[in-house]
């Protein structure tokens, strides 16, 4: 693989792009256009310390076959992104669709075929401020794989080899549709608790109110999870407690970032899908549905709905 083009130079996005711009120079681009375009070209990114310059390409104006394409924009976006990257998608292309959520891969290869995209998400924590990009490199990975990764395929081992040569980390999981619903059992758990009230990531290491909220909203995803035929356990919710001590105690979560940002958040695609999927399947989702309801006052609230 030799040439990669990526939408969504946000918090995921800045994963890839300095090492894969570094690896490919000018074959590594990001898809962008009108003022996004303009901005990226004009300011670039200082990720990790470190500035870069990106080629950047029009998805209206542009045709570029590339070898594989990394879809890292937010869930509120994706629908627009799957039809922006049509001009670069080419006969071999690859597709990763690295945003959180659990049926965003799904979406993807309704359009563009099976064959074409492979399952993905990413665990990093990352904040962009004033055009700088911090995360820390030696704990961030991207999972991916076929659904069943007990024997790499091709196109798996094939981008290991860029993602290697790349310097990028990532994580083949045998059961990729497990792996990428415990990513999402965490996201649910931990975005939606900090974001109700307003406390980084450390808190899991010293609250034990918010451990409980957070073990509250992920048991539902479980009992979701568990009616689809997907093995999730309450054991997942206990080993996942240690993992926030890896965490710089005041990262903080994308929903609360959206929130203090005054940003429309993902709460859809997290406690909205929850509920949406408890009411298909007849499974009780309460914290998940008051959790919805309390974000959706939060976005109101920084819209200017009570300000009267």
């Amino acid at each position: 693989m030799k040439k990669v083009a990526l939408i969504g130079l946000g918090a995921m996005g800045a994963f890839f792009a300095g090492r894969l711009s570094d690896y490919l120079g000018d074959d590594f681009v990001v898809i962008a256009s009108g003022e996004r375009k303009k901005r990226i070209e004009q300011n670039g990114l200082t990720i990790n310390n470190k500035h870069y310059s990106f080629r950047v390409l029009d998805p209206e104006t542009t045709v570029f076959g590339a070898d594989l394409i990394i879809v890292a924009v937010k869930s509120l976006a994706l629908d627009e992104a799957l039809g922006q990257i049509r001009n670069f998608v080419g006969k071999n292309t690859q597709i990763l669709a690295v945003l959180n959520g659990v049926e965003a891969d799904e979406k993807a290869m309704a359009i563009y075929g099976e064959d074409r995209v492979l399952y993905s998400y990413m665990r990093v924590s990352n904040e962009i401020k004033d055009n700088m990009a911090q995360f820390d490199e030696s704990t961030g990975r991207v999972f991916f794989g076929e659904k069943d990764n007990a024997i790499l395929s091709d196109r798996v081992r094939a981008i290991d080899e860029l993602f290697n040569e790349a310097g990028i980390k990532f994580v083949n999981d045998k059961d990729m549709v497990k792996s990428l619903w415990h990513k999402y059992m965490c996201n649910v758990g931990e975005n939606l608790s900090c974001a109700l009230v307003g406390v980084p990531f450390g808190g899991f290491t010293c609250s034990d109110n918010l451990n409980a909220m957070r073990v509250m909203l992920m048991e539902e995803v479980v009992k979701v999870a568990n009616a689809k035929g997907i093995s999730l356990s309450r054991q997942d919710i206990v080993d996942q407690q240690p993992k926030y001590l890896r965490i710089p105690f005041q990262n903080q979560p994308s929903t609360l970032q959206d929130i203090n940002n005054k940003k429309v958040t993902e709460i859809e695609m997290f406690a909205g899908t929850v509920v949406r999927f408890g009411r298909e399947l007849n499974i009780p989702t309460p914290i998940n549905e008051f959790v919805y309801h309390a974000i959706k006052v939060l976005e109101q609230k920084n819209a200017g709905l009570f300000e009267q």
